[in-house]
């Protein structure tokens, strides 16, 4: 690591995530919507900040790589470098954000041996769940406490986004109560999850991150499900970002 300031921006569909480092510090770090302007958003938040190495992530990489000179690098390889940052006894990874997730594997030296990605289907991911909040009128914060308002939970049958809008519609008319359905709609995103988990050799630690990870009810029954302690970054959102400005001061192959 050196000691000159670098930039990791993850532009990712939803959000988009920037953390500048000094030294391998973080000195600033944010989170914008992406928006339908991303690069103007990254743009002003640059002006804001100023000049660095940076290196990108995420979906809009090759967007900034064109435009800001700035290397890239895969959202796997930063997520991973991220999170052996914080927690360098981490084995397993798991990402949940807006449109995708993944498993990740690492080895003792935090370097990526494996990893497993939906990207093909909102199911699993936190879009999944802002959908469902929208069928309850409400936000994802709201959503997330009535489902931890119950301990028993309505079966969804459905795990496709459009079909399970229409099967919440259908048991919201006809009475059932709304905190059952909404935790169970957390559990159909866990067992999700957990078929996923269930590819990959679980090691420990197991670490929690991307936006779906602020969703304590969804830890709280990953938990449970996997009988294990799964850890949780205050920040989660933002570990990919620092891992790739972590990168960015370090030698070696992107």
């Amino acid at each position: 690591m050196t000691n000159r300031d670098t930039i990791g921006i993850d532009l990712g569909s939803r959000t988009t995530k920037i953390v500048h480092l000094t030294g391998g510090k973080i000195r600033h770090r944010e989170i914008f919507d992406t928006g339908h302007d991303p690069l103007a958003g990254v743009k002003q938040a640059l002006e804001r900040i100023g000049s660095a190495d940076i290196i990108a992530t995420g979906y809009g990489r090759y967007l900034l790589s064109e435009n800001l000179a700035a290397r890239r690098v895969t959202e796997i390889k930063a997520c991973g470098r991220g999170v052996y940052e914080r927690f360098p006894g981490c084995r397993t990874i798991l990402d949940v954000g807006g449109q995708d997730c993944k498993v990740i594997r690492l080895n003792g030296k935090g370097k990526v041996v494996d990893f497993e990605m939906n990207d093909r289907c909102a199911a699993g991911t936190g879009k999944f769940l802002e959908v469902m909040a929208q069928s309850f009128d409400m936000d994802i914060e709201a959503f997330v406490r009535m489902a931890q308002a119950t301990t028993e939970s309505i079966t969804i049958n459905s795990m496709c986004t459009v079909f399970a809008e229409s099967e919440v519609i259908s048991l919201i008319t006809s009475g059932k109560p709304k905190e059952q359905i909404a935790l169970g709609l957390h559990q159909s995103i866990a067992e999700r999850l957990q078929a996923m988990l269930s590819r990959m050799p679980l090691e420990e630690e197991i670490v929690f991150v991307g936006g779906g990870a602020k969703n304590s009810c969804l830890h709280s029954i990953l938990q449970e499900k996997l009988k294990q302690k799964i850890l949780r970054p205050p920040d989660p959102q933002l570990i990919t970002a620092h891992g790739a400005a972590l990168l960015a001061g370090e030698n070696g192959e992107l």
